[in-house]
């Protein structure tokens, strides 16, 4: 609670009726734009929670302190046991979301976020500032950090942010936003149609390879075609 209570300010501690929910507080700290609130009712259903006990340490201590409540065993953690509990209420709330996120409602409230560009732009110019949306490119923890898929250019970036490049992008996932465009198709962005262009005194540079996306996408696409085909060939022989 300590770390709650650091929150917020003396005065505005004191002007609070009442104490803000651990999720809230959690969803509004300086890094976490990113996430949304999980429902209280989905934490409590143990079929949405099937597994997480393996992956989170104190899950018990953990989850009671996500779902604010207390538990007279709290008075026998020492002060370092009660930091890896916090720790790892931060890790289940994480996991937890992004299995939120991929239902219906969590979905909703992702949709709402991204309206209002909670979660960044595109960093590339000819992508026109498109609003962006977080990924994992891991669906286990601590494998890597969260990125920002681009719906337009159809690939990943750093966030803009320092704070978020040091948050798990498993608590967001690898499915989250294709699944986000599958169901909100309408946000579904034209694809860029400007390519850049490298010139030396107002001329293309001849022989110059122009690593753009598209031009990237059907490189892989023709090798993989020439190893399926070379691979065929080769089993032809036989």
């Amino acid at each position: 609670m300590s770390e709650r209570r650091a929150a917020v300010s003396d005065e505005e501690f004191e002007e609070e009726e009442e104490e803000i929910s651990w999720i809230s507080w959690f969803c509004t700290l300086k890094g976490h734009e990113f996430f949304c609130e999980v429902d209280e009712d989905y934490i409590q259903d143990d079929f949405n929670l099937c597994g997480l006990q393996n992956e989170v340490p104190f899950f018990d201590y953990a989850l009671d302190m996500i779902l604010d409540l207390e538990s007279p065993m709290d008075e026998e953690l020492t002060d370092e046991q009660q930091q890896l509990v916090e720790s790892a209420a931060d890790t289940l709330y994480g996991l937890i979301h992004a299995r939120f996120i991929l239902t219906n409602r969590g979905l909703a409230l992702m949709e709402e976020k991204y309206r209002q560009v909670h979660f960044g732009r595109c960093p590339r110019v000819n992508c026109q500032g498109q609003p962006a949306l977080p990924v994992g490119q891991s669906d286990k923890i601590r494998e890597s950090s969260v990125k920002i898929y681009c719906p337009r250019c159809n690939d990943i970036y750093y966030p803009r942010s320092s704070r978020h490049r040091g948050i798990d992008g498993a608590y967001w996932g690898t499915t989250f936003p294709h699944l986000f465009l599958i169901q909100y198709d309408t946000l579904i962005p034209k694809p860029p149609t400007e390519v850049y262009i490298p010139k030396v005194y107002g001329f293309k540079v001849n022989g110059y390879k122009n690593y753009n996306v598209r031009a990237l996408r059907q490189e892989k696409k023709e090798e993989q075609e020439d190893n399926t085909n070379g691979s065929a060939n080769t089993s032809s022989k036989f």
